[in-house]
This record gives structure tokens, sequence and C-alpha cells, in this order.
């Protein structure tokens, strides 16, 4: 069931959106080579708990998690592009990394993510990252009142295939509110004027993942973590935005943060 906020729960979320914003933006600033993972996943049960918020990941068991998650973020590395479950591994001189963060404020959603470097970053790397958050730009213009679901799914489809990208559609964006994940599934492809008329109220995440030379994945031992199947690089980027009749108001903004 898709559910449709009205103005006033729109502004309700905001709490949440900045919240995960901040969460962000702070990793990004404290991450670099020689972090531990699980520290990062420390750090941010750290803000958490000074924030009075509350985890979406920790306990959380979907079906395609083998078991509860037990961590608060996804600490995704090289070649782990999503469900990065935190482990003990010091960050190393060139590491691409993956942070993806939901928590819940005042009882309201928001989820993010982001992808960079640390230490000297790889030309292939950096464009790869580029072209997610290119794509992600493209989704977000294209979601307003009047455009359809798959024009939001080709948008990121076209920008991956463009750069050279395949792209995978076992995961992808969602609906967001109370929790995490709701309806519509939105895939990082998809057919221009198909789907689901854009509402104002629709409240989603869009997160365009990439690999570098496949689109198929691969589970890792730990039950959570995916993989590129052939072990190249990856990438994976988030916000969630709220369509209005003004425009995309984009929740998880980080831009006045870093």
């Amino acid at each position: 069931m898709i559910e449709y906020k009205t103005p006033a729960e729109v502004q309700a979320m905001r709490p949440a959106g900045e919240f995960v914003a901040r969460v962000l933006a702070t990793l990004r600033r404290e991450v670099g080579v020689g972090t531990d993972l699980l520290d990062v996943d420390a750090r941010a049960h750290e803000l958490i708990r000074e924030r009075g918020a509350t985890s979406c990941y920790l306990d959380y068991h979907p079906s395609f998690g083998d078991s509860p998650f037990g961590h608060v973020i996804c600490t995704s590395v090289n070649d782990a592009v999503l469900h990065g479950l935190p482990h003990r591994y010091r960050l190393r001189d060139g590491d691409l990394v993956t942070l993806d963060f939901a928590a819940s404020v005042d009882g309201w959603v928001a989820d993010s993510a982001i992808s960079f470097i640390v230490g000297e970053a790889a030309p292939a790397d950096l464009e790869l990252i580029d072209t997610c958050e290119r794509a992600l730009t493209a989704a977000i213009d294209t979601a307003r009142v009047g455009q359809r679901l798959g024009d939001v799914s080709a948008a990121i489809g076209e920008v991956a295939a463009e750069a050279g990208y395949g792209v995978n559609t076992q995961f992808g964006g969602h609906g967001v509110g109370r929790t995490m994940h709701g309806e519509p599934h939105i895939p990082n492809d998809g057919r221009a004027g198909r789907g689901l008329v854009l509402r104002p109220g629709l409240v989603i995440a869009i997160e365009p993942w990439l690999m570098a030379t496949t689109d198929e994945l691969a589970k890792d031992r730990d039950g959570w973590t995916l993989r590129s199947a052939d072990g190249s690089r990856t990438a994976h980027v988030e916000h969630t935005i709220a369509v209005t009749e003004d425009g995309p108001l984009v929740l998880t903004d980080r831009r006045n943060l870093a």
C-alpha cells in the first residue's frame, strides 16, 4: 500500500532527514585511512543516542537478510555495494567506502547513503561515484508531480548506460515514512512513461548503485553483505525526497552540513 503524506507530515519528516544527513556528513569528515568499520558503527550509535533517535537497522531482519542485522549502519567497502555488515577492518589507502544510514526521529524515518574514497583515489573509482551521483541528481529532478515512476527509474538507467555501466534491478529505491521500507519499489532502470503517476505527498528513497564491470551480485557468508560477482568496485548513493507541488524536496540534503 502506498501512503501519501500531508504537507504537515512532510514538514514533520524534516528533522529525521536533517539528522540522517548530519550523521553522514559527520562520518564523512571523520572516516579515513586507518578507521575501523566497527568504530564507524560505534560512532553512528553514539550520534543516535545523543539525538534520542532510533536506529532502523538494529535487529532489522527482512527476508533478504540471513539473521537480524545487529548494527546501526551499513559499511560497504570496495567490491561490497549493499548491506555491508560492519566488522573488524581498518580502512586502507584507496578504499572505496559506502555508508548507508537510516534512522527514525519522532516516529518518522529518513534514509541516505554516500560513497567516497579514503586516501588517494583512483580515477576509475571517482568516475564510478560521479556516475552514481549524477544518476541520483537526474532521478530527483524527474520526481515531479505528474511524472511517472518509470521516468525516475529511466533517468537512473540512462545515466548509467551513457557511462557504460550495467544496472542490477534486484534492489532499488523504496517508499519511506513511519517505516524504512515501503511501497513503491523504485528500480534503478525502467521505461519512461510507465508506472505510478507521482502525486504530492509521495516520500521515497532514491538510491542508484553500480558495479564497475558486472550487473551480478554475490552474498557474503555473513548473510548480509552484497558484493559484485566479479570483485569489481562498486558505489551507492541515496537521498530521501518528497514529491511536492513546488518540486522535489530533498529531506536528507547534506550540502550545507559538510
